[in-house]
């Protein structure tokens, strides 16, 4: 299947040719659906706290912030460019000297482009669009409006112009604050001051492209000292790029291997799932997970971030009760009546199944199987009300041992086409804004190796297109789906102002983006 030329480029990227054999295998076998067996609900896997028990939680984690080493993981690897697809679309299609924007909006049923060029100024990069205009056109502002729309985007998108595409949604103007315009990227860093600091220092990690990687250091250059001596605090901010080991094959829709024009095999970027490599090699007490264009302008900023010490406060609780379970199982002697308060624990709060014959294990079996399930990483997830349409989000799942869990699935991840299935995501009430806080370290403060709790069946295979070729292509398990399907999860219902997400550039016209 290989030729010797083939064999050195897998070997290159730290690759087995058995783990290609079974990516190509997985490939051809098919996705494995999630076998949902209910929606987790308020009461039924998530959790809902009055306001005096979040004022609790959040004064706990205030408490032991100084003595935590915090820090933020934020995946910005990826372009810009489907935030403006819709703009793309325009540009090849739009035609001012024979139609007007609203006969362009009506043909094509583009409600966006109507949306973008109603409120132009209240973009954070108008300004230097529009200079930037003037500077390619002398004759700007003597040109129609359809005319000026269009050179408008054509400055935004052109390569040899501002070229926005080009760049990731961490380094785009997301916020304006007067005449000033900053990034995500910055704004992520103001936001680790207000719940990711610990002794005026916060630690932050962005996953990134290799082709991106000096724009981020040019721009945290510019931003870093002006920043700290507004927010006093010191920033440690860290690169990482997804593995080459991660990336996996393509096949044809015949199936056979997808190999380009020079025959060497294509490998591709494997989805965030790759990023639990990246994760798993950070050694922090506490790892603050959130997507790079899920970020608010700065005053409604502060009331989001109570909720992210309110997850932390949760998962200080619940470890710190794990621990001592723990080491009470270390010890010589354990009462059965220990055994059953740790069972209970397990089962009441943290909605771990107990095994159906436990009672019937010998009191070492009993042990042994209560140590197992506990000495997990945990991690604390916020899930916000579905208001929209069901998709995917907490779910419990039924494995192919029979074992129920609580699992964040994809709405891939579902044969939708199941009548029972459809039934189980229809009632969903909750859906994931991936908005997490993980504990990575064990009772005795060693790390976990994230990659020994990963649930491989939870693999996606999706069709993609190569050089106008459709092939399918593998991605590993999602970071937050299966790359955690073996941790201890909490679900906790967060406000739906916590998400804020950057999907098209029209977002940044919502309330949570603007001044």
């Amino acid at each position: 299947m290989f030729t010797e030329k083939n064999i050195q480029q897998i070997q290159n990227k730290g690759i087995t040719i058995d783990q290609v054999n079974a990516q190509v295998a997985r490939i051809k076998n098919g996705m494995s659906y999630s076998n949902l067996v209910a929606a987790a609900t308020i009461g039924e896997g998530i959790e809902s706290y009055s306001e005096q028990e979040k004022t609790d939680f959040i004064k706990l984690y205030e408490s032991k912030q100084n003595s935590l080493s915090s820090l933020k993981f934020v995946p910005a690897s990826g372009a810009a460019t489907r935030m403006f697809k819709f703009l793309f679309r325009f540009l090849k299609n739009f035609n001012p000297s024979k139609e007007s924007i609203e006969d362009y909006a009506e043909k094509h049923n583009d409600t966006l482009i109507k949306t973008f060029v109603s409120n132009l100024e209240k973009f954070p990069f108008y300004d230097d669009v529009v200079l930037k205009a003037k500077e390619e056109h002398s004759n700007f502002y003597n040109l129609s409006q359809g005319e000026k729309y269009l050179q408008f985007v054509k400055v935004m998108l052109d390569e040899n112009s501002l070229n926005y595409s080009f760049f990731p949604k961490g380094l785009l103007p997301f916020h304006e604050y007067g005449d000033t315009v900053i990034t995500a990227f910055q704004e992520h860093l103001f936001e680790s001051t207000l719940y990711a600091a610990s002794n005026n220092k916060a630690n932050l990690h962005f996953t990134v492209s290799e082709k991106h990687h000096p724009y981020f250091i040019e721009e945290l250059n510019r931003i870093k000292q002006d920043l700290e001596q507004k927010t006093n605090t010191t920033f440690n901010v860290s690169f990482s790029y997804q593995k080459e080991a991660t990336e996996t094959v393509a096949l044809t829709m015949e199936g056979t291997i997808f190999r380009n024009e020079d025959d060497s095999v294509l490998f591709r970027p494997a989805g965030h799932g790759a990023l639990l490599e990246n994760l798993n090699d950070l050694n922090n007490d506490f790892i603050f997970i959130k997507n790079v264009d899920n970020i608010v302008v700065s005053d409604k900023n502060i009331e989001v971030s109570e909720y992210k010490k309110l997850l932390a406060g949760i998962l200080i609780k619940i470890q710190e009760q794990i621990f001592a379970f723990l080491h009470k199982l270390d010890q010589a002697v354990v009462l059965e009546e220990e055994l059953l308060e740790i069972a209970l624990f397990l089962s009441n709060k943290i909605h771990v199944p107990i095994h159906i014959d436990f009672e019937d294990f010998i009191l070492e079996e009993k042990r042994a199987y209560l140590k197992e399930k506990l000495n997990r990483p945990i991690r604390v997830c916020g899930m916000v009300k579905n208001e929209g349409e069901p998709g995917g989000g907490p779910f419990w799942v039924k494995d192919k041992n029979g074992v129920i869990s609580l699992q964040i699935v994809e709405f891939a991840q579902i044969n939708i086409q199941n009548e029972a299935q459809h039934e189980i995501v229809k009632n969903a009430t909750h859906f994931n804004p991936t908005d997490l806080v993980c504990g990575v370290k064990n009772y005795k403060g060693e790390k976990f190796n994230l990659k020994e709790f990963v649930d491989p069946e939870a693999a996606f295979i999706t069709t993609k297109t190569q050089n106008g070729i459709d092939i399918k292509a593998l991605e590993l398990p999602g970071l937050w789906n299966g790359s955690m399907a073996h941790w201890n999860s909490l679900f906790v219902e967060v406000p739906l102002s916590t998400f804020n997400p950057v999907k098209t550039v029209n977002d940044l016209l919502k309330p949570a983006h603007q001044i």
